[in-house]
């Protein structure tokens, strides 16, 4: 199958158990809850995603023909950014990397010494062989993935509180994050996140080290 990417870019994960470690963010085309265009947004099921994932006209996006295809081309950014010391880290995002990211494209990063990290919504069953699974459930969304290596809610989410999250069965993480809501109540909803980590040690507080930073 050809993926379409809007953009990869070179970083330092900004969010949850792996704050500030080097990453290429490999950002795919598309989502399943929210078509990305403003006039859609009211009656979106996600509607206070800050970021941009539609079209491949990103910087080191575009349409590539063959998993080998990206895979060669992740693999010469990250050594051309990077020390090569490392194995290289790939996060794929979105949108919603899941509607994309299959068993041939895993397969062959993993075969090119990738380490593969996916942050999803959970609402797609994830293939197998990814080595960090960050499910971030969003209300009003049946979340399938119930079981990875971290969960990252925003919060305050209307619909969809921490309490309702753990009453969910067969849920199995490692780490249970809140991640205060970006917008005009930013500093409100990490007041509000603060208050709640201390309150429930279960979970934990992300901030999005990224823009604190001024960073990309």
């Amino acid at each position: 199958m050809a993926y379409q990417v809007h953009e990869i870019f070179h970083s330092l994960q900004g969010e949850g158990a792996r704050s500030g470690r080097s990453a290429l963010f490999c950002r795919f085309a598309g989502c399943n809850l929210w078509s990305g265009r403003e006039q859609d947004r009211a009656a979106a099921i996600c509607r206070f995603c800050d970021t941009e994932f539609r079209g491949t006209h990103g910087s080191g996006g575009g349409v590539f023909a063959s998993a080998a295809a990206l895979a060669d081309h992740l693999g010469d950014l990250w050594h051309s950014q990077t020390s090569g010391a490392e194995r290289p880290y790939i996060v794929c995002t979105g949108g919603e990397p899941l509607l994309q990211l299959d068993q041939p494209l895993i397969d062959v990063l993993h075969a090119r010494g990738g380490e593969i990290a996916v942050e999803t919504n959970g609402t797609i069953e994830p293939p197998v062989g990814i080595d960090w699974l960050c499910v971030s459930p969003k209300a009003g969304a049946t979340l399938v993935a119930t079981r990875g290596d971290e969960l990252k809610l925003v919060f305050p989410q209307p619909g969809l509180t921490p309490e309702a999250v753990e009453a969910l069965e067969q849920l199995e993480f490692r780490e249970f994050f809140l991640q205060p809501c970006d917008g005009p109540e930013r500093a409100a909803n990490i007041d509000a996140a603060l208050s709640y980590c201390k309150a429930h040690p279960r979970w934990r507080l992300s901030l999005q080290l990224h823009k604190l930073l001024g960073i990309r």
